[in-house]
Parts: structure tokens; C-alpha cells; sequence
């Protein structure tokens, strides 16, 4: 593990260290990470999320839904200083978490904590909505529900990169017709960290095609005395 954390994290590799205690210690008394995985937080969790990076385009404004521990916007912060970083979560605990992380870590000038549900950051929640070149999400949901929450966070073009596990492909068929219609293309599948990782991370692609609007219910219809009226 140790050559592929120098080749994933670089001169990031101490600041990378620094967070993997973080998330051992803090991340366990705090309920973000599981006893159990203290020990695999390396290759579980650090590296697992970090070979993503050779999917995202360099200076890209990422978004990442249900962020949690900090998984993969953490990560993906520290791995690439040339990305900025939204770590967007709802739960008032992680993101205290989150906030302190960022600040202990240094990394306040490119990440920013969003509370908040994905729905809330597309639509604004009282300020502008947020949108990213890349989305990501790891182990938050199906594939069609995932769609439906971080395609409308990336921009036109940009996409979502799901971090998924071997059913990936079995998601795409089950799932694909549901993505189209979110205005999401074709899903493809892709494995990061080819000959670094023993066990490289797979991941879902979808590019965001085309701008979908919410789904409006059909008027109400008047009868002859002017109440409106719903079959």
C-alpha cells in the first residue's frame, strides 16, 4: 500500500496521513467510521477514493453528494490541489466533522462544507444554486435515485462519477432507461487505479446531456360551473 499511496497522493502523502488519523481516532469516536474499518482505512477508504482523480479534468469544481466522513471530496481535495471542492451532507454531526477537518487540514482555500440535501444545493436553498463539472457520490444510492439527485448539480456537459462496486453493470441495464429520462447519457463503467491498486475502484460515468426540468402535474380541469376539478 505503501508505493501506491506515493503514486496517488504524491507530496500530498503527509496531509493524506494526517486525515487517515483523523478518521481512525475522531471519525471513530464520532460514529463516521466504524470500529472495524479503523485498520483498513488506507486501503478501503484513502486509496480506494483517491484513484478516482484520473477521471476528473484538471481545475475541475467538483460536488460531492452525502459526503459523509469526507468520502471521496476529502480525498479528492487533498489528492488534487487543483480542484475545488464542495463537501455537500445533510447531517449536522458530519458536517461538524467535515468543517473541522477542512480547517485542521488546511485546505480552507479550495473545499467548503454545504448542509444541505443535493436537492436543496440544485435548487439554492436561499442562495445560488450550486453546479460542479463533476458530481460525486459514493455508496449513497441506486443508480436511478442518484441520477435524479446529482445530475441537475452538474452543468451542462459535465458529469457524475459514482463510485460502485461489482453489481455496476447490473445497475446500468436495470437502471439506464430511468437516467435518460433524467437527461443523463449513456453510463459507462470504468475501473481507477489499474495497476496501482490490487483491487482497482469501479466507477459509473454519466455524462449530463441534456437540462431536465421538474415534472409538473397536468392543470386541474373546470366543469361547466367554474370548480376546477382532478380525474
Amino acid at each position: 500500500m505503501a508505493g501506491a499511496a506515493r503514486t496517488l497522493f504524491g507530496d500530498r502523502l503527509d496531509l493524506a496521513a494526517a486525515y487517515a488519523e483523523l478518521l481512525a481516532t475522531d471519525g471513530v469516536l464520532r460514529g463516521l467510521i466504524g470500529p472495524r474499518e479503523a485498520p483498513r482505512i488506507w486501503d478501503r477508504h484513502l486509496l480506494n477514493c483517491a484513484a478516482v482523480a484520473e477521471r476528473i479534468p484538471e481545475g475541475a469544481a467538483v460536488l460531492d453528494v452525502g459526503s459523509g466522513a469526507g468520502l471521496p471530496g476529502l480525498v479528492l481535495a487533498i489528492a488534487r490541489p487543483d480542484l475545488t471542492v464542495t463537501l455537500i451532507e445533510p447531517l449536522a454531526r458530519r458536517t461538524s466533522f467535515l468543517v473541522e477537518a477542512v480547517q485542521g487540514l488546511g485546505l480552507a482555500k479550495t473545499v467548503r462544507v454545504f448542509r444541505g440535501r443535493a436537492e436543496e444545493a440544485a435548487a439554492g436553498a436561499g442562495a445560488e444554486p450550486l453546479r460542479g463539472d463533476v458530481v460525486t457520490a459514493r455508496a449513497v444510492a441506486p443508480l436511478d435515485r442518484l441520477a435524479a439527485w446529482c445530475l441537475p448539480l452538474a452543468v451542462p456537459g459535465g458529469r457524475l462519477v459514482a463510485l460502485k462496486g461489482a453489481s455496476a453493470a447490473e445497475e446500468i441495464a436495470e437502471h439506464a432507461a430511468a437516467v435518460a429520462r433524467l437527461g443523463g447519457g449513456e453510463p459507462t463503467v470504468h475501473r481507477c487505479g489499474e495497476g496501482v491498486l490490487d483491487a482497482p475502484t469501479t466507477v459509473v460515468e454519466i455524462v449530463r446531456e441534456r437540462v431536465v426540468g421538474p415534472v409538473r402535474r397536468p392543470a386541474a380541469k373546470k366543469s361547466r360551473g367554474g370548480r376546477s376539478r382532478r380525474r
